[in-house]
């Protein structure tokens, strides 16, 4: 892409060769209501920086597309009546519309792939949906295809995940359990399902990674890192809301790019707001770990460049 707008600290840092974490900002477009938005897009970047890496908030501002965001542009965004949600099919919408809009997980890493950021932290990833096994998330096909590091609390609970997995090993995508062995589920820090790997360190994430693409392998290393353990909500609790929340969406009509955001407002109400303390904390929880891993692997590129 030849319209690509790198901001000032995004652009030192690539000068100076130094450690980024890409951040996605669907959450901020369609995920939290205002003013949490702003204010979970600016502690996400705090978190960051706080563990020594430099954040780079991905989005679309008047069809342009920006990898990081100023403090202005940040507000515009979250701030935005009708803003886009950009998955890799709708950037040229976008571009021709000269719209703004919040990149979704394969948006964002899409961006990564032309920016040449290898580390990227989300909440959770898009995957096969329980209402219909043929609709599947684009996320799992830029997971498929585009070699990073993606820092996730699992697929979102709202999801078949036993499907999304069995995806994830059919396109050879590695899921790594940031110590544990059973896959994340968002909300919850388990799910009854197994990991492809455990790793306890970012160093070791690195490790893993280098190997996984010089054995000629182009897909993502996704990392599955649980919700801490103080905001978590027990799967036995969450089950039988997110089957509530599914059946009314059916009932609805809701289908295609508005199920998750009906299904996700549907569920903090059910919980009275415990599933959104729980989607704030795994997110700050995910860009620390991404911002450790981004140092780790620009040491790594140190030592082998030495």
């Amino acid at each position: 892409m030849d319209d690509i707008y790198k901001s000032s600290d995004v652009n030192r840092a690539m000068r100076a060769n130094l450690p980024i974490v890409a951040l996605e900002s669907t959450v901020i477009t369609h995920g939290l209501p205002r003013p949490q938005n702003l204010q979970l897009a600016r502690d996400m970047e705090r978190a960051v920086r706080e563990e020594g890496a430099t954040a780079a908030t991905v989005a679309f501002l008047d069809g342009q597309l920006h990898i990081g965001l100023n403090e202005n542009e940040l507000e515009r965004l979250a701030n935005e009546k009708e803003p886009h949600k950009v998955g890799p099919r709708d950037f040229a919408t976008v571009i021709i519309e000269e719209a703004c809009g919040g990149t979704t997980v394969a948006g964002t890493m899409l961006a990564c792939k032309h920016a040449g950021i290898k580390v990227f932290a989300t909440g959770g990833i898009g995957g096969v949906h329980r209402e219909s096994s043929f609709d599947i998330s684009a996320d799992l096909q830029a997971l498929a295809t585009i070699p990073m590091i993606v820092v996730c609390a699992g697929a979102k609970a709202i999801l078949d995940l036993p499907a999304t997995l069995e995806y994830l090993e059919t396109m050879n995508v590695p899921v790594v359990g940031y110590g544990t062995d059973d896959f994340p589920s968002f909300y919850s820090r388990e799910s009854g399902l197994d990991v492809s790997a455990k790793l306890e360190s970012p160093e070791e994430i690195v490790e893993f990674a280098r190997a996984h693409w010089s054995a000629g392998l182009q897909s993502a290393v996704l990392v599955a890192n649980p919700v801490p353990a103080g905001e978590a909500i027990p799967k036995s609790e969450m089950e039988p809301v997110i089957e509530k929340a599914s059946k009314e969406a059916k009932e609805k009509g809701i289908h295609g790019q508005e199920v998750t955001p009906f299904l996700l407002q549907r569920i903090n109400e059910l919980t009275k707001g415990k599933s959104m303390r729980a989607n704030l904390a795994l997110l700050l929880n995910n860009a620390q770990l991404a911002a450790r891993i981004a140092r780790a692997l620009r040491t790594s590129e140190r030592r082998k460049a030495a």
